[in-house]
């Protein structure tokens, strides 16, 4: 008798936070940086992050990554609840299926561009595919360059290799934190385009913090916080509209510190 094929099914969402709260220290202390936030990203998408400071970006793309833990409320990413699994399976995850680009790069300097990339999954015990990553290295640039060590490359070119990094396993989602916060208006344009090209050719799922109008007028959409709650989006945004939302949500901010004195 055949056997039938299981099929699984997959949700349409790579990351769904429900209600997350995290609050630091206890009592009279307590400060609470993300108060309720629920909001999901749906696959093949590219979502900005923004907000003044202290609105709680970091601290959103830590829980969201499963960098940091939630005080309460309830994080999935490719369909798993980050809250039952133990840190040797937590850690799996975040190799397996989540990419890190950071603005300060994260290389270790003692290694070639191509180790660097080939880094999570040697970590992981996996050897990495000689194929696959000779591939995302030409896709931004740096073929030709994967036997230098970041020393010896630019800033921009030091992002690449982080934005490599994080495309060669095909994760569902890459999470990005102020990825062109150090670099030039040009190389930023440049790393931008690198982000949005595995949403639009992948299917994968980009969530960006950044300050930046104009970095952010590269996503789909613009999610913005305050004071650790959601305090609104837009779609298909310009630069002119998130500068505007920005200077109001900067004032509204001003306001409650002001109050809260």
């Amino acid at each position: 008798m055949r056997r039938k094929q299981q099929v699984v099914s997959r949700s349409e969402h790579s990351v769904v936070l429900h209600d997350v709260r995290r609050v630091y220290g206890r009592g009279g202390n307590a400060v609470t940086a993300l108060d309720g936030i629920s909001i999901s990203f749906a696959r093949g998408t590219f979502t900005a992050v923004m907000g003044p400071s202290g609105s709680g970006k970091s601290t959103f793309l830590h829980c969201a990554a499963g960098l940091d833990h939630p005080t309460s409320g309830t994080v999935h990413i490719d369909d798993q609840p980050l809250a039952s699994l133990n840190e040797r399976r937590l850690t799996e995850l975040r190799r397996e299926r989540i990419g890190f680009v950071f603005q300060s790069f994260n290389l270790l300097p003692a290694l070639t561009v191509w180790q660097n990339v080939c880094l999570p999954q040697e970590l992981d015990g996996r050897r990495a595919n000689r194929t696959a990553v000779r591939e995302v290295l030409d896709r931004v640039g740096l073929g030709d360059r994967h036997k230098n060590r970041p020393g010896e490359l630019s800033g921009g070119q030091q992002q690449r290799v982080a934005i490599a990094r994080a495309l060669v396993a095909r994760p569902a989602v890459i999470f990005a934190d102020e990825p062109t916060g150090a670099l030039d208006t040009q190389t930023a344009a440049d790393v931008l385009e690198l982000l949005r090209e595995p949403v639009r050719t992948q299917g994968q799922t980009v969530v960006m913090v950044t300050h930046d109008p104009v970095a952010a007028s590269y996503a789909d959409q613009v999610v913005f916080l305050a004071d650790g709650v959601l305090a609104g989006s837009l779609t298909a945004p310009t630069a002119e509209q998130v500068a505007d939302r920005m200077t109001h949500l900067g004032a509204r901010s001003r306001l409650s510190m002001a109050v809260a004195r």
